[in-house]
């Protein structure tokens, strides 16, 4: 029986609740990743730098799946700690970023306090739950991004 035979009904906003989950989550991670002096977000932005840089603002906005004026804001304090610079590209009207050697070290003492959130986690939910919730949302995503891409009849 697929999703739209189904006779279970859903309760109440699914918005509403994903929400509320992402905030629990993400309280939880920045509980952890708080200890390296990052926040969560900035231990994301570091981390897609670090792995993908040297990398034009355009393409890293796209990988991260985020609007450019959001990661020119989420840059701004990475740069100022100089975790990460911004640089010439490969012609001059483009740009790269890239993680500094602080940065890479910051990056580093974040993917510690990362992978104690990300165990804790695990053992409150539970290791089965948590991959089965993996499954699921890398389900929904795939069919949203199919129904996004899917032009209006």
């Amino acid at each position: 029986m697929n999703a739209t035979t189904s006779t279970v009904q859903p309760r109440g906003c699914t918005n509403l609740k994903l929400r509320q989950l992402s905030r629990a989550v993400t309280r939880h991670y920045d509980a952890y990743v708080a200890r390296s002096g990052l926040k969560n977000t900035q231990y994301s932005l570091l981390s897609h730098v670090v792995l993908l840089g040297p990398i034009q603002p355009v393409e890293l906005a796209r990988r991260m799946k985020l609007d450019a004026s959001i990661l020119t804001r989420n840059l701004q304090p990475l740069l100022v700690q100089g975790w990460v610079e911004i640089g010439p590209g490969a012609d001059a009207r483009s740009r790269s970023i890239s993680a500094t050697a602080a940065g890479r070290a910051k990056r580093t003492e974040g993917q510690r306090a990362w992978k104690q959130a990300q165990l804790a986690l695990n053992d409150k939910l539970g290791d089965a739950r948590v991959a089965r919730l993996h499954e699921l949302l890398d389900a929904c995503l795939a069919d949203l991004e199919v129904a996004e891409d899917t032009p209006d009849e």
